[in-house]
């Protein structure tokens, strides 16, 4: 074995040719990850959308390009200006073989060892955000076989803004070789390669080097009593798929991938990793859970849109613990599309103290809750001040401002000093009691360790929903749809039905609930205190927010000279009132909005049809009390029908489904499978309610499954070319059509339009033409 340490040079046995062909290679890759894994086009695609895809990702991955410009730029720039002193490397590497020798045709493995300097990382296969992976460029001799590199676990490494996937301080890449048959015993052969990886730290270094192995041929291969060991544990460690995990990956927002790993709350610091590295984001929180049925994982789609439609491949990285330690294994995967594995979604996945990600994922359940040195009595005055500031500005901040101006057209309503006094008292105090009742309930999650931080509750659905139910309903309350009551600041919560009084208290706590979803200016930092300091403290802060928030309306109601300034009571408030109402059915929006991000359209469809049976309920409440009781049966009958998708929940799906193609069905019959086509669409209320009554049935799944029959789905929702030449190939201009390919490659037989259970297996069982 040799090697050259020497940069390529014309002559070293590449001609000038190849060596302009390969920069030319790598200046393309470089502009590629730049604008591709970067994440340039999704960003453009956001399409002005708010929200998780919205101006906060689009802000995310210009940055996100802006650092691809920057990397582009050392990239080029290192030999002029980052170069290391000559001859000094950040990459030691050599090849290693597990034979001392070998027998002619025999086939046996070899190694590129690297062995990286510290605070320095080579790259994977699908290198994250930014990075090229180790390329290996062989000159072997005519007859000998070699085969590609076989990829170790990798481990995320955060850099700023990017994670990238990688490998720190020693790796081996094993590598399968077969020499000839006709290898000659006795003779001793050269194998030549170029090596050329990216190796980066603050800055990155494009390196590449000239090895050889030299392999010796014998009658009798023998082992390398030093490196034959190491590269059969080198190999055992390799992720595998030998035991065919199971694993799907479910479409949504986000998609959720999960993998039936045997013992997995057992394990640590879970992610998965893509080989394809334009399919996900790779510097997204995967928020990892657990449970009996293995893991589950969030997955953020990048620049390809198939997410969740076609297999996902990739590698499932996790710290195990063997013989005492904790080490990094892997297993590979294909995920199929479909429904979500059981029992995978029990409990957050633990993350270590050193774990790289564990800020990115928001500590995890598992990992302690951050902490920071308590706090001086100057910064802690700092934290009251500002916590205090950010509570003023947050009553213009348009979460709140629409409850708020329903507050002050109460109060424009005539109320006596003695009565203001007393409504701006109880105002004072729902605002107070529900900041601290939040601070609490926040302080005792994270002592749980649940990730939360200002605004947690909507991350629940429920939560989601309720508030958009509750906002829809201020505003039929101001649109006279119905009444609360005789004072108009029972419009600030249903539940102040029982007068004004109870009306300012519950206006005080919606108004900060409402608040939560925005931070105002001076916020961030006091919020961000509190949540490292003890208990306390924490309040105290949430204290001073809700104090300053509070003051301007209580102020209002305890001061005369404010209230002279405040219009006298007349006809337009009327008017204003009905006005005030579309803010609310604005902010009502918006948090449909919200639930359609965290559960698609089933949510949205669920909410709005709660909305209607409950507007209607109102309305015909005020017909007699036969109607009302007609309207309670419809609102509690929609309730019953619509409730999963509004708490989250999923419903299990007993058919696991492909994409529909005309390739995918002949490749499937080549199988000798047969095929059942469901050609659907979202608004086609035929094709749901075939699919709730007949298709989506236990019974029908098992006979499926019985009769290893495919089940493919072509979704016509939007405009498909190809879908409708297929549905106009059979005579139909539109959806539903159900085809059955039999399975020994025979035309398709078309169903009757309005299934049954019994006609669709009769149909796969072939009792029927």
């Amino acid at each position: 074995m040799a090697e050259d340490p020497e940069p390529r040079c014309a002559d070293s046995g590449f001609d000038a040719a190849q060596q302009l062909k390969a920069s030319l290679v790598r200046i393309d890759k470089r502009l590629s990850f730049t604008g591709g894994a970067l994440f340039l086009w999704p960003a453009v695609r956001t399409g002005g959308r708010t929200g998780r895809f919205g101006w906060g990702a689009y802000v995310a991955n210009m940055l996100r390009f802006l650092a691809g410009l920057i990397f582009l730029a050392f990239s080029f720039a290192a030999p002029a200006m980052a170069q290391p002193l000559p001859g000094e490397r950040q990459v030691e590497a050599s090849l290693h073989s597990a034979r001392a020798a070998v027998a002619p045709g025999e086939t046996f493995t070899i190694v590129l060892r690297q062995n990286i300097r510290a605070h320095w990382h080579t790259y994977w296969i699908n290198p994250g955000d930014s990075g090229e992976a180790t390329e290996l460029t062989w000159a072997a001799p005519a007859g000998w076989e070699i085969g590609a590199i076989q990829w170790p676990t990798p481990q995320a490494i955060p850099f700023a803004i990017l994670v990238n996937f990688g490998y720190e301080g020693e790796v081996l890449f094993p590598i399968e070789v077969t020499a000839p048959a006709n290898a000659r015993v006795g003779s001793t052969v050269t194998l030549p390669v170029h090596a050329y990886w990216l190796v980066c730290s603050d800055i990155c270094i494009p390196e590449e080097m000239d090895l050889t192995l030299d392999v010796a041929i014998a009658a009798q291969g023998r082992d390398d009593p030093q490196w034959a060991p190491r590269i059969v544990e080198a190999v055992a460690n390799l992720p595998s798929n030998a035991q065919r995990v199971d694993a799907r990956i479910t479409s949504g927002s986000p998609a959720r991938l999960s993998v039936a790993l045997a013992n997995a709350s057992a394990l640590r610091n879970l992610r998965f990793f893509a080989f394809d590295r334009d399919v996900m984001r790779a510097g997204e929180a995967q928020l990892a859970r657990v449970g009996a049925g293995g893991a589950s994982f969030n997955v953020i789609p990048g620049v390809a849109d198939n997410l969740g439609a076609v297999p996902l491949g990739g590698v499932v990285a996790y710290e195990a613990q063997e013989n005492g330690a904790w080490v990094l294994r892997g297993v590979e995967i294909e995920a199929a599309p479909g429904e979500p594995i059981a029992g995978t979604d029990e409990s957050a996945a633990t993350l270590s103290d050193d774990y790289k990600l564990a800020e990115l994922e928001g500590g995890g359940a598992g990992a302690p809750a951050a902490h920071a040195q308590p706090l001086s009595a100057v910064a802690l005055m700092a934290a009251l001040g500002l916590a205090f500031l950010g509570g003023l500005i947050l009553n213009i901040m348009p979460c709140v401002l629409p409850v708020l101006s329903v507050k002050a057209l109460s109060f424009a309503g005539g109320v006596q000093t003695g009565e203001a006094r007393k409504h701006g008292a109880l105002y004072f105090a729902g605002v107070m009691a529900t900041f601290l009742a939040l601070a609490v309930l926040l302080i005792v999650l994270r002592g749980a360790g649940e990730a939360v931080g200002w605004g947690f509750q909507l991350q629940a659905p429920w939560v989601t929903s309720a508030l958009a139910l509750l906002f829809f309903l201020i505003g039929l309350n101001l649109l006279s749809v119905f009444e609360f009551g005789g004072s108009l600041q029972n419009a600030g919560s249903g539940l102040a039905t029982r007068g004004g009084d109870a009306g300012a208290f519950f206006t005080g706590a919606l108004a900060v609930i409402a608040a939560t979803p925005c931070t105002a200016p001076f916020m961030a930092g006091a919020i961000g205190a509190a949540l490292t300091q003890s208990a306390g403290v924490t309040l105290l802060i949430f204290a001073a927010l809700g104090l300053g928030f509070a003051l301007p309306l209580t102020l209002l109601h305890f001061l005369p000279g404010l209230q002279k300034l405040v219009p006298k009571p007349g006809p337009w408030m009327e008017r204003a009132k009905n006005v005030l109402a579309f803010p609310m059915f604005g902010a009502a929006v918006w948090l449909v909005w919200v639930l359609a991000e965290q559960t698609g359209s089933a949510g949205v469809m669920a909410l709005l049809s709660v909305a209607a049976a409950l507007a209607f309920a109102l309305l015909v409440a005020r017909w007699g009390r036969v109607w009302l009781a007609i309207g309670a049966v419809a609102l509690m009958a929609t309730g019953a029908l619509m409730w999963r998708p509004l708490v989250g929940a999923q419903t299990p799906s007993v058919l696991v489904s492909e994409a529909w193609s005309p390739e995918r069905v002949a490749e499937l019959q080549c199988e000798g499978r047969g095929v059942f086509v469901n050609f659907t669409a979202a608004w086609c209320v035929t094709c749901k309610v075939n699919e709730a009554t007949s298709l989506a049935t236990p019974r029908v799944a098992q006979a499926l499954a019985e009769a290893n029959v495919a089940y493919l789905v072509g979704d016509w929702t939007n405009r498909d070319e190809r879908i409708a030449a297929e549905l106009a190939s059979h005579g139909r201009a539109g959806v539903p059509l159900y085809l059955f390919y039999p399975a020994d490659g025979g035309a398709p037989q078309v169903l009757a339009q309005v299934l049954s259970q019994d006609l669709i297996i009769r149909t796969i069982e072939g009792e029927t033409e």
